[in-house]
């Protein structure tokens, strides 16, 4: 997506993950309920970013993404995906806030977000279980089991690449301990977008 100087600086860093990617690189480190043991899933992606705004909260004036994602196991390419999710990815020009927020259909909602230049190609955001402002929720089932204390993405971007390493800190009941769920991928844009 080719964008004018100024609405460059409106979406900043999103500027450049607007289109269509698609990656195969995929890797997700997690429990698998059914071997009863945690384990690597590699996976493959397809990621929708389409670029919409302004949102105007009062004085703030947010630019974004509306964002769909869905993976699929390598095994399981003819399949339905085994993991999507929905959301926005939003840019604060004015205070330099990019957050990620997005939700689950197994029953979680996540707002991450991080001090982010305009012109950054490397960025960090994150989200803690509790707070208000960058915040993860989940339904009782997830919270009593797998219950997330904390998030965080870190984003590596280019005009035709992306790549990034999510880690999400779970309590596991089942473990009585601390798991790091951990997905990383890097993607491609897709012709024509």
């Amino acid at each position: 997506m080719e964008l004018d100087e100024v609405t460059q600086e409106l979406f900043g860093p999103l500027a450049h993950l607007a289109g269509e990617w698609e990656g195969s690189d995929g890797m997700d480190f997690s429990f698998h309920h059914e071997e009863e043991a945690t384990g690597f899933t590699p996976y493959m992606e397809k990621v929708q970013l389409k670029p919409f705004g302004p949102v105007d909260n009062g004085e703030q004036h947010l630019y974004g993404l509306d964002y769909r994602m869905a993976a699929w196991r390598m095994t399981e390419l003819d399949q339905d995906p085994f993991h999507t999710e929905v959301g926005y990815w939003l840019y604060d020009a004015e205070a330099k806030i990019l957050s990620r927020c997005f939700m689950v259909p197994r029953g979680s909602v996540l707002i991450a977000s991080g001090q982010v230049e305009p012109d950054a190609t490397e960025f960090l955001l994150t989200a803690e279980r509790g707070s208000t402002t960058n915040g993860i929720l989940s339904n009782s089932y997830l919270d009593e089991r797998a219950r997330s204390d904390s998030y965080e993405i870190k984003i590596s971007v280019s005009p035709d690449n992306w790549s990034y390493e999510s880690t999400t800190v779970l309590e596991m009941a089942n473990l009585g301990r601390s798991l790091q769920h951990t997905d990383r991928n890097s993607l491609s844009r897709l012709k024509g977008s």
